[in-house]
Order: C-alpha cells, then sequence, then structure tokens
C-alpha cells in the first residue's frame, strides 16, 4: 500500500498524476488526507482523502510499500507540521522503503532528515538551501537508492513514471507511457 498524503495547499498536479498512475499500474495508492477528509488544493481544487491522518496508528503503517508527498504551498509546510506523516516518513526511512516528494516537499518536508545526506535530490528552484546535507541537481527527477524526487509540476508525469519504474519496473512503466500517448 502507497500513502499519498494531502494537506491545504498542495500542487493539485503533483497529487493527482501520481495517485492515478499508481493505480493504473495497480498499485494500491490510498490518499491520504492531514487532518481531514477534505482538503483545498493550491489552486482551489477540493479532493476527498481515502483516510485521514486522525484514523492512522503506528499499526496503520504495516504493509507499507512507499511514501509519496506533493509540493505546494502552503502544502508541503503543512505536510511537515503533521506528527502522522514524518512518522510514516521515519517508518518507511528506518524499513529502506521508497518516500517520494515533489515540488517544495523534498527541501521543506524531507529537507532536514539525515537520510538525505549526499542523495541526489531535485526540488522546486529555490528551494535547495532547504536541502542541509543532500546534493540538489536541478533535473526533472531524482532517483537516488530509495528517493525519489521531482522539480515541480511540470516534472509532476515524469515522476509519476519514476514511481511505477522503482515499483513496477520499466517495462510496466513503458507500457503505462505508450498507453498514455506521452
Amino acid at each position: 500500500m502507497i500513502y499519498l498524503f494531502l494537506a491545504n495547499g498542495f500542487e493539485e498536479i503533483e497529487a493527482l498524476t501520481p495517485a492515478d498512475l499508481l493505480r493504473r499500474a495497480g498499485k494500491e495508492v490510498v490518499i491520504v488526507g492531514v487532518g481531514s477528509k477534505n482538503i483545498v488544493g493550491a489552486h482551489g481544487i477540493t479532493v476527498t482523502a481515502d483516510i485521514c491522518t486522525c484514523e492512522l496508528t503506528s499499526a496503520s503503517f504495516e504493509g507499507l510499500e512507499m511514501v509519496v508527498l506533493p509540493g505546494g504551498m502552503p502544502g508541503a509546510a503543512n505536510l511537515a507540521a503533521s506528527d502522522v506523516v514524518n512518522a510514516a516518513i521515519a517508518y518507511a526511512a528506518e524499513r529502506s522503503l521508497p518516500i517520494a516528494a515533489i515540488c517544495a516537499a523534498p527541501a521543506v518536508v524531507l529537507g532536514s532528515y539525515d537520510f538525505i545526506a549526499g542523495k541526489r535530490v531535485t526540488c522546486y528552484p529555490g528551494f535547495e538551501g532547504k536541502l542541509s546535507a543532500a546534493n540538489p541537481t536541478g533535473a526533472l527527477v531524482e532517483t537516488d537508492g530509495n528517493i525519489i524526487t521531482g522539480r515541480g509540476p511540470g516534472a509532476a508525469m515524469a515522476f509519476a513514471l519514476a514511481l511505477v519504474v522503482y515499483l513496477c519496473g520499466e517495462d510496466a512503466a513503458q507500457k503505462l507511457k505508450g498507453s498514455l500517448q506521452c
């Protein structure tokens, strides 16, 4: 199961594109709203999450396969302020599970975590200073070990396909990409 966390102010394309492509690839994606099931994006689009962080306990992380963190502001800051989001990140990091973040989220949410030290990461331009000991590259998408990052809204499709590659393999991603005509 993949937890894709949403907080008010999230960047809609960075959340819904990975959710859509991962589900098309046959993965179980659970959209988790921080504090509520109805989360309003940065551009006023309201998304109803599958569950709320208030429904999660430490036992809820059993079976976790990946954590996905969309960007957007103040969405990324709201994710970073969530104890449940941080617990999921810690759970994934301790088990070397993939942690994926795009736009502001690599810097704002993951920037101070030790596990990104020395990793090649990318984020929205201007947020690189929050990446502590990581190596920001400016690339559209970066995968370094279990850390997958994307630069911004324009990278949403490439980022989502990188998640499919990581979890399902290159062949599955190419087949999905072909069916989408991209």
